[in-house]
């Protein structure tokens, strides 16, 4: 699932993929407007399915991570607030998520960051995140 749902660099919110198209790809965002919208080849794109958190032993797939929020705030929302959470707030959220994340190279934008696209996604029911469909295995296995 988390395949197919994208960042787009300078744009706020997640995006879930919709079509491919010559040099473009076609991108409706994952909140209630539904809205749909070209992202060109110039545009940095990232899949959330691509994107691991640093440990102290390896990096751990987002979607562990995600798994680990849903299983402390028990599929509801994040109870931490973002805005005005202080970086020890977040860290100390980071640690009961991930006790063993690496403390210099995840930074307070990266832990605020997951914290949104957790609620994103979850506010959205697209909260599956479970381990990987046997096409995002296939598809991982050959990149």
């Amino acid at each position: 699932m988390l395949r197919t749902i994208l960042s787009i660099s300078g744009k706020s919110g997640l995006y879930k993929l919709i079509s491919r198209g010559k040099n473009m790809l076609i991108v409706e965002t994952v909140d209630n407007t539904k809205k749909r919208l070209p992202v060109h080849g110039t545009d940095k794109v990232i899949s959330l399915g691509d994107i691991a958190m640093y440990t102290d032993d390896e990096e751990v797939p987002l979607r562990q991570v995600f798994a680990n929020v849903k299983a402390k705030e028990e599929g509801k929302p994040a109870t931490i607030d973002t805005k005005k959470a202080s970086a020890n707030d977040l860290h100390e959220y980071m640690a009961a998520v991930l006790p063993n994340y690496d403390r210099d190279r995840v930074y307070n934008n990266d832990i605020k960051k997951l914290i949104t696209w957790y609620n994103i996604l979850v506010n959205n029911g697209l909260d599956n995140f479970d381990e990987p469909t046997e096409e995002e295995q296939v598809e991982e296995g050959a990149e």
